[in-house]
C-alpha cells in the first residue's frame, strides 16, 4: 500500500481529500496535517511514501515545507493541492520537485487520475537500476498523461462539451443546469447530461446550494482540466 500523508490547514477539506484517496486502489491515508510542523512530524515518524500538500498553511507556505523537507533528507514524494494557481507558485512547485500540480477545487476523478499515474510511475521504477532512453520517455511520460482528460462517450460531442466549458468559463459563479441551458441555448436534458459526464471526468466542480425548499440545487464551475 502506498502511505499518504494529507496535509491541509482547513481541517473539513483534509477530511474529504483523505476520503478520496482512501477510495484509490493500492493507497492508504497514514495521516492528516494541518499546518508544517505536524507534517514534519509526521515525517520524522517515517513511513510516508507521498504527501498531497496545500500551499496555504498557517505556520509556513507548502513551498517553503517542500523545500525544508529536501533538506532534512526526505525523499518523499509530494502533489501540490492547492487554490494557488499563479504562475511563480507552479513553477516554484516544479524546481522543488512536485510531481504533480492539482488545483483546487476538485473533484474525486480528478485526484484519481493523479495518484493512479502515481502508482504507475511507482510500479515503472521497481527493480530498475539503469534506464534506456525508451523507459526514461516511459517514466516521464506516466505523469504528464496525468492530465490527459477521458474522451467523451459515445453519443457526446466535443463542440457541446465545448461550449459548455466556454459559458462555465466565462461565468463569475457556479452555475445551475438551468442556467447553462439557457446561456448555451441548449435544452435543460442535454445541459444536465453534459455536466454529469464531465462532473464524473473531474473536469467541473459540484457544489450543492440548500434553498427555501430544502431541496439542494446542484451547481457547476469549470476546474481549469
Amino acid at each position: 500500500m502506498i502511505q499518504v500523508l494529507v496535509v491541509d490547514d482547513d481541517f473539513r477539506v483534509a477530511e474529504i481529500n483523505a476520503a478520496y484517496v482512501a477510495r484509490v486502489a493500492g493507497f492508504q491515508v497514514r495521516a492528516t496535517a494541518h499546518n508544517a510542523a505536524q507534517a514534519l512530524a509526521v515525517l520524522e515518524g517515517g513511513g510516508v511514501d507521498l504527501v498531497l500538500l496545500d500551499h496555504y498553511l498557517p505556520d509556513e507556505t507548502g513551498l517553503s515545507l517542500v523545500r525544508r523537507i529536501r533538506q532534512l533528507g526526505h525523499h518523499t514524494d509530494v502533489i501540490m493541492v492547492t487554490a494557488a494557481r499563479d504562475v511563480a507558485t507552479v513553477q516554484t512547485a516544479m524546481r522543488y520537485g512536485a510531481l504533480q500540480y492539482l488545483v483546487k477545487p476538485f473533484t474525486f476523478p480528478g485526484l484519481r487520475v493523479k495518484l493512479e499515474a502515481y502508482a504507475q510511475l511507482r510500479r515503472t521504477l521497481e527493480g530498475a537500476e539503469e534506464a534506456g532512453q525508451d523507459q526514461v520517455d516511459r517514466i516521464f511520460g506516466t505523469l504528464r498523461t496525468a492530465s490527459t482528460t477521458a474522451p467523451l462517450p459515445k453519443g457526446h460531442s466535443a463542440p457541446t462539451a465545448d461550449l459548455i466549458r466556454r459559458v462555465l468559463s466565462d461565468a463569475a459563479r457556479p452555475l445551475s443546469a438551468y442556467e447553462v441551458a439557457e446561456r448555451s441555448g441548449l435544452s435543460r436534458s442535454t445541459a444536465q447530461r453534459y455536466l454529469k459526464r464531465l462532473e464524473e471526468s473531474g473536469r467541473l466542480s459540484l457544489t450543492l446550494r440548500y434553498g427555501e425548499t430544502g431541496r439542494p440545487e446542484h451547481r457547476y464551475a469549470w476546474s481549469g482540466r
